[in-house]
């Protein structure tokens, strides 16, 4: 598996060279192309050739390119992740809605738990009234216990102050996080050949990555966890990288050890085999030491 997340910073040209990226800046650094994940673009002044850009595309390498700010903007994403994307697509259209619940049910479930399991490990008793959620959530959870979890987690984090719509450091990390760990899930699901618009809950016309949206919630969590761990007072390169890192975080799936980045290739494919046998119990979700 490919497990390798690299980061250009600089200046810098890429090219593809007999199976190797080439980075050419100050120094030439050839890495070899199988070994990458995830490519990083954090700055405007890096140009690509597009040979490169076709074989990346090819090897369903997730490209994300940063914006002036050095924030997420954009990624590349290929046309067809998979030789048969036609009838995967064929399949999505057909999903089961109630095989969809069940499945939403269960990713709601896993979340709670995590964000439970997190707030005990820190000795915060908001643990208590998010297990008090777990044992009322509902079949699709209809009465949005998942919302409420929320309100009550980040204030148990972050204060009673905190909203997540403020214009803050916090926000600002919890974001770029996120939007690191949706591209890795983006990238699966086409990878896998499914469409990312179509959401198995989230259901926003404005959304290119409602599907993604709907599976990366239970991992959430760790960007949460090496947030409120960060104790910000800035919010800059070094903390960026420190996010990005979480792919290569390990944690527990399906009896393994795992990086996330391949925890997350894992756990897509269990949630594709309960969506099209129509049993959620074939979901395979991680565990980790909070």
């Amino acid at each position: 598996m490919s497990w390798r997340t690299i980061v250009i910073s600089k200046r810098a040209k890429l090219d593809l060279q007999l199976g190797y990226m080439v980075v050419r800046s100050e120094e030439i650094t050839k890495i070899v192309l199988s070994e990458i994940s995830t490519i990083l673009i954090e700055s405007t002044a890096v140009s690509l050739t597009t040979s490169l850009l076709a074989e990346l595309s090819r090897r369903k390498i997730k490209v994300i390119f940063c914006d002036e700010k050095r924030n997420p903007s954009s990624e590349l994403i290929s046309y067809y992740g998979s030789h048969d994307t036609s009838n995967k697509i064929r399949n999505q259209i057909v999903w089961k809605q109630s095989t969809k619940e069940a499945v939403w049910t269960e990713i709601v479930t896993d979340k709670i738990r995590k964000q439970k399991e997190f707030l005990e490990a820190l000795g915060k008793e908001e643990s208590e009234l998010l297990l008090s959620y777990l044992k009322e959530i509902e079949w699709n959870d209809m009465t949005n216990r998942e919302g409420h979890a929320a309100k009550v987690y980040f204030n148990a984090l972050f204060g009673l102050d905190f909203t997540r719509t403020e214009d803050n450091f916090i926000n600002a990390a919890l974001n770029y996080g996120y939007s690191i760990i949706l591209s890795a899930f983006t990238r699966e699901i086409v990878a896998n050949g499914y469409l990312t618009q179509l959401g198995i809950f989230h259901d926003n016309m404005f959304n290119q990555f409602n599907l993604a949206s709907d599976f990366m919630e239970p991992f959430r969590v760790l960007v949460d966890r090496e947030v409120f761990l960060m104790k910000l007072v800035k919010f800059e390169h070094e903390e960026k990288m420190k996010l990005v890192n979480i792919l290569n975080y390990e944690v527990q799936i399906d009896g393994r050890v795992q990086y996330v980045n391949n925890a997350i290739k894992i756990y897509c494919k269990s949630i594709f085999d309960a969506l099209n046998e129509n049993d959620s119990s074939l979901i395979r979700f991680y565990k980790v030491e909070l």
